[in-house]
Order: C-alpha cells, then sequence, then structure tokens
C-alpha cells in the first residue's frame, strides 16, 4: 500500500483501489538479464513497476537501439481496453527490477472497482500507443534515408567517375593539340593544302561523327585506319579516336596525296586530338548533366524546400523520382518497369516527402518480389474524387494465411536483416493523416497495392 501511495502514475488514486490492486497482485523481482515478456507473445498481467528499469531494444541493421522503457513509477504489461499486441523484441529488465503484476483475467472487475486506477491507465495506455508509433515513423525515415543514400551513391558514382576520368584526359589531349597545331603552323601549308586539312577536320566533328557503331564495327574501324596511318607513316594513336568520328578511308587518301609526309602526320595528331577534345567535352557534359539531373530528383523527392505541410502534388515526379533513388536495383534484377499515367491526372493533396516516403517503400517492396528478369507497372488515375495509384509486380505472391497481418508493425516476410516490418505499417499510417486509404490483393504471379487520396480541390 506505502509503495502504491508514492507510485508516480497510481499514487493519486483512493486508497481503496490501492488495497483492491494489492488483494489481486502478486509482487515480483527480477534480476538484470531476465526476460519480463517475451518476443512475440503477449503479456499475461498489468505491470506496475516500484523500482528499477526494463526496456525493449531492436536492431534494424544500424545496431541496437531502445525503443520503449519502464521506470519506477510506470506501468506496462496489459493495459485496460488494449486490444493485445506482441513486443518486437524481448522486454528485459536492466536494472533489479520490482514489480506488482495484476493478472489479464482480473481487468474487467478492475474496471469496475477501480475507476480511478482505470482512467490512468486508459491514458497511459494512449501515451505509450503515441510512443511506439514516434519510434516507428522515426526508425522507418532513418531506414528510407539509408536507402536513398545507398541508392544515389551509387547512381551518382558512375558519372562522376566518368566526368573525373575524362577532365583528366582532357588536359592530355589539350597539350596534344596544341603539339600538333604547332607542328602544322610549322609546315607552312598552302591555300590548296589548310583546304585539305580543313575539309577533314569538318569530317571528323560532323554529323557523321555520331554514328551509333556495335563495339565489333567501332574494332574493325579502328584496326583499319590503323593499318592506314601505319601504311603512310603516321601515329597509329590517332587510330582510335579517328575511329571514333566520320572520316573515310578515302577522304585520308586525298589528305595524304595534298601534303608530305611529315605534314600528314602534324595534320592528323592535329585533327585527331581536336576530336578527341570534343568528345571528351561531351562526356563531361553528359556526366554532368546526370549529377545535376540525380541532384534534383533527390530535391524533389524529399521535399528539402519545402515545409512539411499539405498542399498539390505531383504524384507523377514522385513515382519517377523514386524509381531515379531506386534504379540501381531495378537494373540489378532487370526488372522492366511500366509507368502508366492518365493525361489528366490531377494533383493529391498531401505532404509531398510523406507521400514519397509510400511510394518508396510500395516500390522497393514490388522490385524486391519481382523475380530477375520480372515486371513492375504502377498506375495513376482518377476516380470521381480520387487519385488512385496501384503498384504491381509479377512476383510469388503474398501467401494467403499471412495477407490479414501484412500491415501490422514489426511483420514480415523478409529474411533477417532484410526487412523490419515497419514499412507498410508507416505506409498505412501515413495514408490515414492524409485520408487516403491502401488495398492489397494478391495471388501467385501478380500482387496489387491500390492507394486512393483525396484530389487537390
Amino acid at each position: 500500500m506505502a509503495l502504491l501511495a508514492r507510485h508516480r502514475s497510481l499514487g493519486t488514486a483512493p486508497p481503496a483501489e490501492h488495497a483492491w490492486l494489492v488483494a489481486h497482485g502478486e509482487r515480483r523481482t527480477l534480476a538484470p538479464g531476465d526476460i519480463h515478456v517475451r518476443k512475440g507473445e503477449f503479456a499475461t498481467a498489468l505491470h506496475i513497476i516500484f523500482s528499477g528499469h526494463e526496456a525493449i531494444r531492436v536492431d534494424r541493421g544500424a545496431g541496437s537501439h531502445k525503443i520503449m522503457e519502464w521506470r519506477g513509477g510506470d506501468v506496462g504489461g496489459v493495459l485496460p481496453y488494449s486490444r493485445g499486441a506482441t513486443p518486437p523484441n524481448d522486454i528485459v529488465a536492466e536494472e533489479p527490477l520490482e514489480v506488482l503484476e495484476i493478472g489479464a483475467e482480473h481487468l474487467p472487475e478492475m474496471i469496475r472497482e477501480c475507476p480511478v486506477v482505470t482512467a490512468t491507465l486508459v491514458h497511459a495506455m494512449l501515451d505509450r500507443a503515441r510512443q511506439f508509433n514516434a519510434h516507428d515513423l522515426q526508425d522507418e525515415k532513418l531506414i528510407s534515408l539509408g536507402r536513398l543514400a545507398a541508392g544515389l551513391a551509387h547512381e551518382l558514382n558512375n558519372p562522376a567517375s566518368a566526368a573525373v576520368r575524362s577532365a583528366k584526359l582532357l588536359e592530355e589531349s589539350l597539350d596534344a593539340a596544341d603539339d600538333a597545331a604547332a607542328a602544322v603552323g610549322a609546315a607552312r601549308l598552302s591555300g590548296e593544302q589548310l583546304a585539305a586539312v580543313n575539309a577533314i577536320r569538318d569530317l571528323c566533328i560532323g554529323a557523321d561523327g555520331t554514328t551509333v557503331r556495335s563495339p565489333m564495327e567501332r574494332a574493325d574501324r579502328e584496326d583499319a585506319i590503323s593499318d592506314w596511318l601505319d601504311l603512310h607513316g603516321a601515329s597509329e594513336r590517332c587510330a582510335a579516336p579517328l575511329a571514333e568520328t566520320g572520316v573515310t578511308l578515302a577522304a585520308l587518301d586525298g589528305l595524304a596525296a595534298s601534303v608530305d609526309r611529315n605534314t600528314l602526320d602534324a595534320s592528323l595528331r592535329w585533327i585527331a586530338a581536336r576530336c578527341q577534345v570534343r568528345m571528351l567535352t561531351s562526356d563531361i557534359q553528359t556526366a554532368t548533366s546526370r549529377i545535376y539531373d540525380l541532384v534534383d530528383s533527390v530535391k524533389g523527392f524529399t521535399y528539402m524546400d519545402r515545409a512539411a505541410t499539405p498542399e498539390p502534388v505531383d504524384i507523377r515526379r514522385g513515382i519517377r523520382d523514386t524509381f531515379t533513388m531506386l534504379a540501381a536495383k531495378t537494373r540489378g534484377k532487370s526488372v522492366e518497369v511500366s509507368l502508366e499515367f492518365a493525361p489528366d491526372l490531377p494533383a493529391a493533396h498531401a505532404v509531398g516527402a510523406e507521400l514519397n516516403q509510400v511510394w518508396m517503400n510500395l516500390i522497393d517492396n514490388a522490385l524486391d518480389a519481382a523475380p530477375v528478369g520480372g515486371h513492375v507497372t504502377v498506375t495513376a488515375g482518377r476516380v470521381r474524387d480520387r487519385v488512385v495509384v496501384q503498384v504491381i509486380d509479377d512476383g510469388a505472391g503474398i501467401p494467403a494465411d499471412i495477407q490479414n497481418h501484412i500491415f501490422e508493425p514489426f511483420f514480415t516476410t523478409k529474411g533477417v536483416g532484410k526487412g523490419t516490418g515497419l514499412g507498410l505499417a508507416t505506409v498505412r499510417r501515413i495514408l490515414q493523416r492524409h485520408e487516403g486509404e491502401i488495398e492489397m490483393e494478391s495471388r501467385p504471379g501478380r500482387t496489387r497495392f491500390q492507394v486512393s487520396l483525396p484530389v487537390e480541390r
């Protein structure tokens, strides 16, 4: 009785209610490391904690961390009117724990006999639900951020490496062009000879130079030009740059007939260097444009320059940005992606960053489920005053006996370390805040998640 009177949560209850709790409870002590409630099992009693500390810790891929704890003065276990839930991991005593346990079978009587205690416990239950939801949402945000960072790092690496590589080669090509230009200038070409050199240069940098050739065609062409250069005493290092252009052997024959061998070599080195500079400049422009597009997609995906308030949201942009973030996974599994957007698709009324978290989870799951070489389809259209989005994959499907559990927190069908069980629970919670709905149907070879949201009025 004295401990209950000093209890932070229940101390203000009438003495009669304290007496009822003592009469129907059992005192227990737990040592550090003792498991109070096991993972996946329902608590069987109300826990009134007098002293000590217990906690739930989980590891969702970034190290173990605490998601819920109870100390002296807290209440836990089964609470009145709770629908019951199993903990995502063992609840373990971290300090010597002293607790009064009221068996769940006594709760109906407690509700009648102890109204003040019952009201306090209901408030504690609501606070606990909010705390769990806050932890879940934060964990899912961190997981999504990690997924986003991994995908972005992979996508940025290729164009960034290409830009650095091309920039280094560009410096060498500029030096080669300067040396060759000096040699051509020293040759004091006549007007006719200079016209012949410029004709080859124009042919190299003209539209014909953009012809797409197969690797085999490029190799054969480079060998042919290399043989021609060797025959005419010119540097074979010009072969690779010239092979990427539209120059022909006939045109080279015309130049060889106009100038002597030394001038021919200098002229071709100058032309090859000029072509190489143009190609490297184009490669750098392409790579940096790709980086710019990726950064723009990240800004669009995260809404980093927007306040977290509902506004008109372009569904198409969000879905495309999501696939950009997941491009590495898409290529890795050779998944074919189809996007089908209605031409009159209206904007949705939502917080854009949160809505993109929905697309990230659903599309990432679809890519995981699809087989290698499979297909993922995303459609979006308007049905009356709702925007309806469907994410469909041709994977093995979700077994019928677990379909009712997929939106439950911590439930996952993925292997250890591959899934947290938070994704779909977070999706549903976000959609509920946006007055949205989510439905699922699944059979072998076809799983469809359908999201509906209010249109922007």
